[in-house]
């Protein structure tokens, strides 16, 4: 296992990852607008995927670790987050909520990936559960409010997030693939379940109308979804991945909302209520004791 700390190239790679990802949650929203979630789904990877096939080759690996990281990613992620967004979901509280994938990520990597948790982990991680549940609590039903079936339905992509990690995690177990390649091709498997899903929830008619008034903010949408946030972004995301345990990593999307909630405000006016505030705030405190509790901990061993 790869205990070398992030370099500084691998630091700029995740901060560039964090801004990208935290501008996601508005553009989302901005799809949705004219476009059914499954519908945007489906538009999204098939511009992920569709234009690169003839020129990047299927990655060194059993196609079942790309199957897999497709449709836990992209089906599953996506398609909670997309219908969350839809249902209720502020895009600012959105950008929080997503990062339980923290939690399950390190959950599920000590008994599937045999990776071991520090202590700071695991405090950083319960203070920042109780951020989450500050703003689980501060749901309602008015104009521009975080729904109860929104939160939920974002939780459940929070966690196929996780899942997505740990098959990228196992797969760099198999081979040493690239993560373009792996991104382009996983990318496929998801456009055939949300063609369907589309179909069985929005109708073939209104499918096929929503295609037809398509607007341009909705194709620079599609475009920002595919290009920004799945190939680089998620590539990137990869690549630190592959050369670092999933636990140093995958906390760093604690920064997310930090651009996602000032991305809300400017675009959308969204302004969180004070307990969501609050559960902000004890979320990126959990984010610091998880980055630098280990860091503390080498510091007074060498001063014992």
């Amino acid at each position: 296992m790869n205990a070398l700390p992030l370099s500084r190239g691998d630091l700029l790679r995740a901060l560039a990852v964090v801004v990208i990802w935290g501008l996601n949650f508005v553009v989302m929203k901005v799809g949705l607008q004219g476009i059914g979630p499954m519908l945007l789904g489906a538009l999204r990877f098939a511009a992920a995927a569709l234009p690169f096939l003839l020129f990047v080759r299927f990655p060194r690996l059993p196609w079942r670790y790309v199957a897999g990281y497709g449709l836990a990613q992209g089906l599953g992620q996506f398609g909670f987050l997309f219908l969350g967004l839809q249902l209720g979901m502020t895009a600012g509280m959105a950008s929080v909520v997503m990062q339980t994938q923290a939690f399950f990520t390190l959950l599920l990597a000590v008994p599937v990936l045999g990776e071991r948790a520090r202590w700071s982990q695991g405090l950083g991680l319960v203070v920042a559960l109780g951020g989450l549940l500050l703003i689980a609590t501060a749901h309602g039903d008015g104009p521009g409010q975080m729904t109860l079936a929104g939160f939920v339905l974002t939780l459940s992509a929070a966690f196929m997030w996780a899942v997505s990690n740990l098959v990228a995690r196992l797969a760099s177990r198999v081979a040493d693939y690239e993560p373009f390649p792996f991104i382009v091709w996983s990318s496929l498997f998801p456009i055939l379940p949300f063609v369907a899903l589309a179909l069985w929830m929005d109708g073939p008619r209104t499918v096929l109308d929503q295609l037809a008034g398509i607007t341009w903010p909705a194709v620079l949408s599609v475009l920002f979804l595919a290009w920004l946030a799945t190939l680089l972004a998620y590539s990137l995301w990869t690549r630190l991945l592959k050369r670092h345990p999933a636990g140093r990593v995958t906390p760093f999307s604690l920064l997310v909302p930090v651009v996602g909630l000032w991305a809300a405000w400017m675009f959308f006016g969204e302004w969180p209520l004070p307990l969501q505030w609050l559960g902000t705030g004890l979320v990126l405190m959990g984010l610091v004791v998880n980055q630098l509790g280990g860091w503390w901990s080498s510091v007074l061993l060498q001063r014992s």
